[in-house]
C-alpha cells in the first residue's frame, strides 16, 4: 500500500510538472481573432483576449515602408487580412513583445507564404529553418515577381543597419 501511494504522489508530481510547463505553450500556441491592423507587411494587430494583440509574422522579412516595396507588402496584408477571422499560431515572443506567429487566413492559406508567393517578402533565414519558405522566396524569384523584378532588391535587416549608420 506504501508504494502504491508514492507511485500515486510520483505519477501526480509528474503529471503537474507537464501540466505546468505545457500550459503556456498550449494556451499561447493558437487562438482565433480579428484583425484589426495592419502595422506593415509582416506585422499586425488581431484581437485576441479583449486587446489587439501585435503580431509579427514569423519566417518572413518584408520590406520597411520607405523600402522599395514596402508599401506594396503593406497594402497586399491589408487586402488578405484586414477585418478577416485569423488563426494565429503564436511561437514565443520577439524582442519587442510581439507575438511571433504563422497566421492562417479563413480559407486556409498561410499568410506568412502568401507574401513569400508574390515576392513581398524575403525568407527570414537568420531565424527560421523552415526551408519551405525558402523554396517559395526562391519561386518568386525566379519569377521576379513583386520585389525580384527589381535588378538588385535589398534585404530589410540591411536596408536597416544602413538607415542606422546615416
Amino acid at each position: 500500500p506504501m508504494r502504491a501511494l508514492v507511485d500515486k504522489a510520483g505519477f501526480r508530481a509528474t503529471a503537474l510538472l507537464l501540466v505546468c510547463l505545457l500550459l503556456p505553450i498550449v494556451a499561447h500556441a493558437e487562438f482565433v481573432g480579428k484583425v484589426v491592423g495592419v502595422i506593415d507587411g509582416d506585422s499586425i494587430r488581431v484581437m485576441h483576449e479583449g486587446k489587439a494583440e501585435q503580431i509579427r509574422l514569423i519566417g518572413v522579412d518584408c520590406p520597411e515602408k520607405r523600402q522599395p516595396f514596402g508599401t506594396r507588402a503593406k497594402e497586399y496584408t491589408s487586402e488578405l487580412a484586414f477585418g478577416q477571422e485569423v488563426t494565429v499560431y503564436g511561437d514565443g515572443r520577439d524582442r519587442y513583445g510581439r507575438t511571433l506567429a504563422e497566421v492562417l487566413l479563413p480559407d486556409g492559406r498561410s499568410l506568412n507564404q502568401a507574401l513569400l508567393r508574390a515576392g513581398l517578402a524575403w525568407w527570414f533565414r537568420k531565424y527560421s529553418k523552415d526551408f519551405r519558405l525558402g523554396e517559395l522566396e526562391r519561386q518568386a524569384r525566379n519569377a521576379k515577381l513583386g520585389l525580384w523584378a527589381e535588378p538588385h532588391p535589398v534585404p530589410p535587416w540591411e536596408w536597416r543597419t544602413r538607415m542606422k549608420t546615416h
